[in-house]
């Protein structure tokens, strides 16, 4: 999607939404198209910093291209618990690759740069390398932090590897049955932001679901800079900090889950609500994760049966970044 087609989209999705009434601490809004209407909770979303790196995965089709995006993704919902967080950002046609083939962008995150390093050469190396037709581009090229993932995965040619350049970049051409894999010699790391969050409060299971997914496909499409690290961009299972009973390091975020509305004291289930979704959004820059959640939210107000959205934040304890709802969506 173009730069002015993706601002065009916006102008409308912004127009679909109307605020129809305002309160302490929330206001409501109206979506012009369903009637739909939703209480939008007046806080926040609250965000950390973190260490991003971005490949290019090219292929001589587009099955191919993300299948190894994919593959390299896997087990990677939340430092928490997964070894790195990642995900599909968009694809790349050919005129905008550096081989002239088509192409998947992926993200890859990590609290440090030498955790980074580690992900992105055992993801490029055991799920990139190893799938058919593809080669590895780094797509963050104007970063001044270099992660020379290429230059260490080139030693898989055990001495036949070979120095070359493609489309001005330089690559390592390493051997391998199929032929050769082509892998940049150097990957940007940049300073991004991880942690936005859209809590998607549904009078039941299907609703919810059908918002989320609805939120999950106005953020992919525009693309923008920013991944869904979860199963197929939605989290059902989203957690606290912590437990109140045994030594781990998150648990089930009890206030928030529905069946424990009766029995938690500082429950932040309303009445009427009996599922809720998080969709988590990680991005290059806090405009781009800011706009992910405008679209998401859009996106998912339209569903009859959403009766609140919300967001996640600690106080901030978390992190130093923020994305009041309010001013997200210009409201």
């Amino acid at each position: 999607m173009s730069l002015s087609e993706t601002s065009s989209r916006l102008t409308a999705d912004a127009s679909e939404l109307e605020a129809v009434e305002r309160g302490e601490g929330w206001f409501k809004v109206q979506h012009r198209q369903t009637g739909n209407i939703c209480t939008i909770m007046d806080t926040f979303a609250e965000m950390f910093p973190i260490w991003a790196g971005r490949v290019l995965i090219t292929a001589e089709s587009e099955k191919w291209a993300l299948t190894a995006a994919k593959t390299a993704t896997g087990f990677a919902t939340s430092v928490v618990m997964a070894p790195a967080e990642a995900g599909l950002e968009a694809v790349a046609p050919p005129g905008e690759t550096p081989d002239g083939r088509v192409g998947a962008l992926i993200q890859v995150y990590h609290q440090t740069r030498t955790a980074l390093r580690a992900q992105m050469m055992l993801r490029v190396g055991q799920c990139v390398m190893t799938c058919p037709t593809t080669a590895a581009f780094d797509a963050l090229p104007k970063a001044r932090r270099r992660l020379h993932v290429g230059r260490s995965l080139r030693l898989f040619g055990d001495g036949f590897q070979r120095r070359d350049t493609v489309g001005g970049r330089r690559v390592w051409r390493i051997p391998v049955m199929e032929g050769e894999f082509t892998v940049e010699d150097s990957f940007g790391a940049v300073r991004a932001v991880a942690g936005g969050t859209i809590l998607i409060m549904a009078g039941d299971q299907g609703a919810g679901l059908r918002a989320a997914e609805e939120a999950v496909g106005a953020i992919s499409q525009a693309g923008g800079g920013v991944i869904l690290p979860f199963p197929g961009g939605v989290c059902r299972s989203g957690s606290k900090l912590g437990s109140r009973k045994y030594k781990l390091v998150a648990s089930t975020n009890d206030p928030l889950c529905p069946r424990l509305r009766k029995l938690v004291p500082n429950s932040q289930v309303p009445d009427g609500v009996h599922s809720i979704y998080e969709i988590v959004i990680n991005g290059l820059t806090l405009d781009a994760v800011k706009g992910a959640m405008a679209r998401g939210i859009r996106a998912a107000v339209k569903v009859p049966g959403v009766v609140r959205i919300s967001a996640a934040n600690f106080g901030g304890k978390l992190g130093p970044y923020r994305a009041p709802l309010r001013e997200v969506l210009g409201l």
